[in-house]
């Protein structure tokens, strides 16, 4: 028996950092992180409303770095870094979003999704974990020597994984010849398990000047690995066979930015050549590219309001600002307004191929073809899943500072139309279970 599938929409967005902006329709609505500037009650209050007034018909959020109370042993020891407007209760934070009937808070954890609308459903994992800065302490970070331990929290099988921070060199805006200002760039170890479990997805945001998308042709199949056993040190050059990068149809124009993935399934599954007669080549992707002194073609006109956010801004009446010790390195040169720039993309809003390893394009193989059907309750084995490759979304909507301007930039959403099983054509495993 075949796998009945529908396009399934899923609109993506991560840094929103206390703005409320007008969101596009789709059927599921993704958050990956950083929704308040400190994560204040009044701030997470805010966002929590504004997500539950959206209509989708799920809602999956994660933490980021910034929403500093939901990781409450961090508050506890670092809360005098910063000024809050009065007493701070972590539960009572945590729990607007534990607690909301509409929305799916993850904390390294995972959970399997039906749309009863649309029919379809999938498993999803959320971590608000990231790298350690060199500059400042942040909620949810760990060591380099703790990074296989929280990766190794991901399910093999999983469809989705939602991130605050990317993969080392996926829409971590770091190329090979430089670093962000703060010393941040993507995880290594996230790569790694990525490779091994092959999602669908990986949502994530964090570093601002990565925004875009990546799909990642993986150079080998998951079950030549380990899927248990000691961390590799494979780079990203080992891992990725190639990539084909994004280019925004909403740049500089009225369109939503929209990745269509169920094309690409279609020509994979037709077996014929991929169609690159309708994209313009990019020498590099939006994410690598050197600063070029200007606003990044993601960013032209992003909600048709200029440089001001279409709606909402920061919580009324409360002043949030760091202590002066960590002036420099918190809000005000934060990753939501670190420099930062990417090359002009052409026009479309098609993957662009960009081939790692020099071996010439081509059409990449079913991002989801399963090879053997899961009977009911059967949890996935890491090894059914035949994905060769992931997509990576870097949904920052805050976006980088430009040099010698001094507004900030909003992105658009991004839009991804994916094709998920319908409910009932192959039955759905009775949970994910997590590894280690």
């Amino acid at each position: 028996m075949s796998t009945t599938r529908r396009k399934t929409r899923v609109v993506c967005i991560s840094d929103t950092h206390n703005q409320t902006p007008k969101l596009p329709p789709g059927d599921v609505l993704i958050h990956a992180g950083d929704l308040t500037n400190q994560g204040s009650y009044t701030e997470l209050k805010r966002k929590v409303e504004w997500l539950e007034k959206q209509d989708f018909e799920a809602k999956i959020v994660i933490a980021g770095n910034h929403d500093i109370t939901l990781d409450k042993p961090f508050f506890e020891e670092n809360k005098a870094s910063w000024k809050w407007p009065g007493f701070q209760d972590t539960e009572a934070c945590r729990k607007l979003l534990t607690e909301s009937k509409s929305i799916t808070y993850l904390e390294n954890e995972s959970t399997t999704v039906r749309l009863p609308r649309r029919g379809t459903w999938f498993t999803v994992f959320g971590s608000p974990c990231t790298p350690k800065q060199q500059l400042a302490d942040w909620a949810f970070q760990y060591e380099p020597n703790e990074a296989e331990k929280v990766w190794n929290r991901i399910p093999n099988g999983v469809d989705i994984v939602v991130t605050h921070t990317p993969p080392m060199g996926q829409c971590d805006g770091v190329g090979a010849s430089r670093q962000q200002k703060d010393g941040r760039s993507g995880c290594p170890a996230l790569l790694r398990r990525l490779e091994i479990v092959r999602p669908m997805l990986n949502i994530c945001g964090h570093i601002h000047n990565g925004r875009g998308v990546e799909t990642v042709q993986w150079r080998r199949r998951s079950s030549s690995l380990q899927l248990h056993g000691q961390p590799t040190t494979m780079d990203s050059g080992t891992l990725v066979s190639s990539v084909q990068f994004w280019n925004d149809p909403g740049a500089s124009s009225k369109k939503l930015s929209l990745v269509d993935l169920t094309t690409m399934r279609a020509r994979a599954g037709r077996g014929s050549g991929c169609d690159h007669t309708s994209l313009t080549r990019q020498l590099q992707p939006d994410s690598r590219c050197d600063h070029l002194q200007g606003q990044p073609d993601a960013s032209f006109a992003p909600d048709q309001t200029g440089h001001k956010p279409p709606s909402g801004g920061d919580a009324k009446g409360e002043k949030l600002n760091p202590t002066a010790s960590l002036t420099d390195v918190a809000l005000r040169d934060s990753e939501a307004l670190w420099g930062g720039s990417r090359g002009k993309a052409g026009g479309g809003g098609g993957l662009e191929h960009h081939d790692e390893s020099d071996t010439g394009h081509g059409c990449p193989d079913e991002a989801t073809q399963y090879i053997a059907e899961r009977p009911r309750g059967m949890p996935p084995s890491g090894t059914e899943v035949a994905r060769s490759q992931t997509t990576v979304i870097n949904a920052a909507y805050l976006g980088p500072r430009v040099a010698g301007k001094t507004s900030v930039v909003y992105n658009k959403p991004i839009v991804v139309d994916v094709e998920l099983p319908v409910w009932g054509s192959l039955d759905e495993p009775s949970e994910v279970y997590p590894q280690g």
